[in-house]
């Protein structure tokens, strides 16, 4: 059976775009388009491009609700930011239902194999690549799910990780928090982790990283389980958060309490304004750093706990 949406259309000025797509997805948002091109989370358009004034979007979200409720939710998130982003007002906004088939194809227009510092290559499973050396390759049909590896939240994740895994000794336990499409999860096991762990509270993306994971093999290395994060046990080497900055702050205590001695914990999700806020809150920890890396207007963060 075919999965119906709601598809919400705005007209965004340019330069309110990243602030636009921020707020939906914390609203809900299991994804988004902007023109014909779509995105794998919330990203600015390629700075190389001729970038026009406005842009229509569409952002799609699961018809659990109730679509007037979505509207006036969505309504009064971006009347509220209208005087953040000029331009954004008077809203042009529509609603409709869609069918999953409409817009989940469109990733492969949009989506082509990708190099993650020296060894990682993440490829759409319609390319074929043969790797060479010691390069490993993940294969991702990214579905519904959030994460291809060109998005800069899930990039800075990638290159992060993949640089722990050019030095000695290498992480055996990984925990990957907001799993999305898996990606982050089954490039640890490809690297060499051992035992991997993704969790992530949304049912759709938790069927879209077992099936990746299926697809790439590493299923007796990775698990993904529903299971909020306050309930899962044991320590880990690494432990990734590509989620909202609100987000990492409030997991702070549980993301640090599952460190073991030596690891490193990876943040991302961040929009550089809200950078200060989590190494504020997470400045109370007993942790090194933080490595900051940008990209666009995203942050990385990388701490490392004490051996």
């Amino acid at each position: 059976m075919k999965t119906t949406w709601y598809e919400i259309r705005i007209d965004v000025p340019a330069s309110g775009l990243d602030l636009v797509c921020n707020e939906l997805g914390e609203l809900g948002c299991a994804g988004i388009t902007v023109e014909e091109r779509t995105l794998d989370t919330f990203v600015a358009p390629d700075p190389d491009a001729d970038a026009p004034e406005r842009y229509g979007i569409s952002a799609y979200f699961p018809t659990e609700g109730d679509e007037t409720t979505l509207r006036t939710q969505v309504t009064e998130r971006l009347e509220w930011l209208g005087q953040l982003a000029p331009g954004l007002l008077p809203l042009s906004l529509q609603c409709r239902p869609v069918q999953e088939q409409d817009w989940a194809e469109g990733w492969k227009q949009h989506f082509s194999a990708t190099r993650i510092g020296r060894r990682l290559i993440v490829k759409p499973t319609w390319e074929d690549w043969s790797p060479a050396g010691d390069e490993v390759v993940v294969n991702l049909d990214p579905g519904m799910a959030f994460g291809t590896g060109t998005h800069g939240t899930t990039r800075l994740c990638l290159e992060a990780l993949a640089g722990l895994y050019d030095q000695a000794p290498v992480p055996t336990r990984v925990l990957d928090v907001g799993t999305g499409s898996g990606i982050l999860a089954i490039a640890a096991a490809a690297l060499g982790a051992r035992r991997v762990l993704g969790c992530d509270i949304e049912e759709e993306s938790c069927r879209v990283a077992r099936e990746n994971v299926e697809l790439n093999g590493v299923g007796d290395r990775v698990e993904i389980t529903g299971a909020p994060l306050e309930s899962l046990e044991g320590d880990f080497d690494v432990i990734l958060a590509n989620i909202l900055a609100e987000e990492n702050i409030r997991l702070g205590d549980e993301l640090t309490r599952r460190l073991a001695p030596g690891s490193a914990l990876i943040l991302s999700g961040i929009l550089q304004e809200k950078e200060a806020l989590v190494t504020q809150a997470f400045a109370r920890y007993d942790l090194h750093g933080p490595e900051v890396t940008h990209e666009a207007e995203w942050v990385c963060l990388r701490y490392r706990k004490p051996a």
